[in-house]
């Protein structure tokens, strides 16, 4: 990269360029003793949260991320509760029961109080039902300009007895909790000026964004067989399972057949010439299951109110495929899905 080189929209997408990035400005340049604390895991191994161990034996786990989604207000939700349930759903993918929560709010000079008073009334109100404690936060505001209206950085912080660290194991079932690619859909069609289409008029299509906690006693209840837990929201299921598949050396192979999409989302996708698998969920958990207990996972996550939860496919040993993600076809043949790059949906989350 030479000094004329400048930041682009996609070092900020979540994908390779993102990646490439992070390992050029902090991994490469944090010492190894200082990427966790002594038992912990932090940017040694990126998740979606850090863990620090506890005198008792438990885990604190600890995330942060910021929220510029654009429009701020969308079908399904706004900023504010798209903040709070990403920082929640960050935690319980680590395994752990999101328990306090800090915010800093970066306004525009002129967004009308009544914007900024629903936006934070959403994000209490999403902490609220879930007993969440508010602990701290800021707030500033930016000349007129120089912000596109509202910015909100979140951190969660919650406690993990034990705690899912992705490590994807060979012969793992891959198993995902609901349809992909609602919210990715709805922000993107938004942003080009169709927000008014029947599906979303009539509130059959909106974000997903909701909280994952109902899946905690699931995660507990099979802790263990576990082996990797991530939300599929920046680059989609494609950027989760290349994550994986890159990480560990495996090949996952899913099926066209399976993969939950929603018939409206596949047909504005398509329109629109998106593959679905890189639009993001902001309600969705993706899980690398122990195949011995699959289908009783299965079975406990529809009993829990995930009726759409199915299996798509599995992990796999191969020398000659490693790290890649393929999907058979219904007609037997065999796509790559590769890993996110560029600019599919900006200011997507």
């Amino acid at each position: 990269m030479s000094l004329e080189e400048a930041v682009t929209l996609a070092h900020g997408q979540g994908g390779s360029e993102t990646l490439e990035l992070l390992r050029r400005l902090v991994f490469s340049k944090v010492d190894e003793s200082l990427k966790k604390v002594p038992r912990g895991l932090g940017i040694d191994k990126p998740d979606d949260g850090s863990l620090i161990p506890l005198p008792d034996g438990r885990y604190l786990v600890a995330t942060v991320d910021s929220y510029t989604v654009n429009p701020p207000f969308f079908p399904g939700g706004n900023i504010g509760s798209l903040a709070a349930h990403g920082s929640i759903n960050d935690v319980v993918m680590m395994g752990g029961k999101p328990l306090a929560m800090l915010d800093s709010i970066i306004a525009e000079e002129g967004l009308p109080m009544e914007s900024l008073e629903r936006i934070v009334d959403s994000f209490i109100s999403v902490l609220r039902s879930e007993g969440i404690a508010l602990i701290g936060g800021d707030f500033k505001v930016m000349p007129k300009g120089q912000v596109d209206r509202i910015v909100i950085t979140t951190v969660g912080l919650g406690v993990a007895e034990h705690p899912i660290v992705d490590e994807p194991k060979p012969s793992d079932k891959i198993i995902v909790t609901d349809y992909v690619g609602d919210h990715g859909t709805v922000i993107l069609m938004s942003q080009l000026g169709l927000g008014d289409v029947e599906e979303i008029a009539s509130g059959l299509l909106k974000s997903d964004s909701k909280p994952l906690t109902p899946l905690l006693p699931v995660l507990e209840k099979f802790h263990g067989y576990i082996n990797a837990a991530r939300d599929p929201t920046r680059g989609g299921l494609a950027g989760v399972l290349n994550e994986w598949a890159q990480e560990s050396g495996l090949v996952f192979v899913v099926e066209d057949a399976e993969l939950p999409i929603r018939e409206h989302v596949k047909r504005y996708a398509e329109m629109l010439g998106v593959d679905p698998v890189y639009l993001a969920s902001e309600g969705v958990a993706v899980l690398s299951v122990h195949p011995e207990v699959a289908e009783e996972l299965l079975r406990e996550l529809r009993a829990r109110g995930f009726p759409n939860a199915r299996i798509i496919g599995e992990a796999r040993s191969s020398e000659k495929y490693r790290g890649y993600v393929l999907s058979r076809t219904p007609v037997g043949g065999f796509r790559v899905i590769e890993p996110p790059r560029g600019v599919l949906v900006p200011r997507i989350c």
